[in-house]
């Protein structure tokens, strides 16, 4: 259990470092996104800030176990949240979110089945 942990915590915490890089230099399709659903600038900050820390928490939790749940149940509820924002302004184009639940649902359990 703890080598597909590994392996899924290292690719989600790539895909949260990377989403939080995007989100924190104002790429234009994550602009064009969180202006559709109606994030202020001022939040962006704390945004990517989320993302990060949610990964390289993923990634401390390869060593310490409850940093893991604690990092995978954070993003997972981060993007719950991002899911609700979208469906709240009518939004349905959810595929790309996807990958984003499942992962972190999956390292959840991994890692507090791993422990």
């Amino acid at each position: 259990m703890f080598i597909a942990y590994a392996v899924v915590a290292v690719l989600l915490a790539l895909m949260a470092a990377a989403s939080a890089f995007l989100t924190l230099t104002k790429n234009p399709q994550v602009m064009a996104t969180m202006t559709k659903v109606g994030v202020p600038d001022s939040w962006l900050p704390g945004l990517a800030a989320a993302k990060a820390a949610g990964a390289l928490g993923l990634l401390a939790g390869l060593f310490v176990p409850l940093l893991g749940e604690a990092a995978a149940l954070g993003l997972l509820l981060y993007f719950i949240g991002a899911a609700v924002s979208h469906l709240r302004v009518k939004d349905y184009a959810l595929g790309p979110l996807l990958p984003l639940i499942a992962l972190p649902a999956a390292a959840l359990v991994l890692r507090t089945a791993s422990a």
